[in-house]
């Protein structure tokens, strides 16, 4: 009894010195691991947990360095991070494999994920040679059997697939090498391979070293999304903290929204320097902002809308699905495990409605 009152004395001693007590102390904000990737999405995190507004909702959101999503996916096993966000290509294979889930819109990265060749390269000499698609460059004649830098299982994977249907060829028709984004930026910059499939903004440093755009996913007449991405047994469990990491980041997307451009720079450009690494000027971090767009939550209730038949997310994750499972990527197994009846299940705009309430 007695080392109990002397505990129970130490513990309110220890509180009254750091000016802080019992009830906040129990009141102290969940650590969250979050995953992301050194591009537009994460911005919207990092600076709301710059405002604090993590901490608002009672939250201390944990924002881990990935640099690519297959990167990400292949921790969820570990349970190395509970939410964050990813690409719309990883995504069907973390929910076919890891058991991921997808719950939110990042933005919309259909022109960020982009083909480049050098600029004296001959196939952008070739424009439009399938109608359909009349602002893609190059021919089948003059792909095919080329050497292409790649972040494989990846959306610039998805681009570059795209962009290759256009001709009607197939991955097997060229040589891929697998890199990690940096890696291919530098590879292709001293000479190695033909073409190269970036995303940004390593397609904005390929811009400023001249390369050209070949073709982006939009313009090959597909669409992708960065998505937001959680462990399903986590979110299961824990529906409100899901409901709270979507409230701070729409404030984060409400603000892109609602501040012009110019005033957004300076911070965008402070956390492409300290949390991704890369050294990009005003013109290139302006461009970033302006190529992606985001939704707020009307918006992304809209949708996220199946009751006239696949929603927007389950149109486009079918889409990489069908890409995956054409290229041999994933197994007829796997996708039978998330898709029903034609759509995808693991789609879910049940914690976008809490938000809502």
């Amino acid at each position: 009894m007695k080392k109990w009152i002397v505990f129970s004395v130490l513990v309110l001693f220890a509180f009254a010195l750091l000016n802080v007590s019992p009830a906040q102390a129990a009141d102290k904000p969940m650590k969250l691991r979050t995953c992301w990737m050194p591009e537009h999405e994460t911005f919207i995190a990092w600076y709301a947990k710059e405002k604090g507004w993590d901490k608002e909702e009672g939250l201390d959101l944990e924002l881990l360095f990935f640099d690519s999503g297959m990167a990400q996916m292949e921790a969820l096993p570990a349970k190395q991070w509970a939410l964050g966000g990813t690409g719309g290509t990883p995504m069907v294979v973390g929910a076919a494999r890891y058991n991921a889930v997808l719950f939110g819109i990042g933005n919309d990265e259909s022109l960020t994920n982009v083909v480049m060749v050098r600029a004296d390269s001959p196939i952008m000499k070739v424009k439009g040679s399938n109608p359909k698609f009349p602002e893609v460059y190059g021919s089948a004649e003059l792909i095919k059997g080329k050497t292409i830098l790649c972040t494989t299982v990846s959306s610039a994977h998805f681009a570059l697939s795209s962009w290759l249907k256009v001709f009607g060829l197939k991955d097997s028709d060229v040589v891929i090498k697998n890199m990690d984004q940096a890696q291919a930026v530098a590879a292709f910059e001293s000479g190695i391979g033909d073409v190269v499939s970036l995303w940004a903004p390593h397609l904005y440093s390929g811009l400023k070293k001249g390369w050209k755009i070949a073709g982006s996913i939009k313009a090959c007449g597909a669409g992708l999304p960065i998505v937001l991405v959680g462990d399903k047994e986590f979110c299961d469990k824990n529906p409100e903290t899901v409901a709270k990491f979507l409230r701070v980041y729409f404030r984060g997307i409400d603000y892109l929204k609602s501040t012009p451009v110019d005033k957004v720079v300076p911070e965008y450009k402070k956390f492409m320097k300290d949390w991704c690494g890369l050294d990009m000027n005003e013109e290139m971090c302006k461009m970033d902002i302006e190529m992606h767009p985001v939704f707020n939550l009307e918006e992304q209730l809209k949708m996220f809308d199946n009751s006239k038949g696949m929603n927007v997310p389950e149109t486009w994750e079918m889409g990489v699905l069908n890409f995956f499972t054409e290229q041999g990527k994933l197994k007829k197994e796997d996708v039978d495990k998330v898709v029903k009846d034609g759509k995808p299940t693991f789609v879910t705009d049940k914690y976008l409605k809490m938000v809502k309430k």
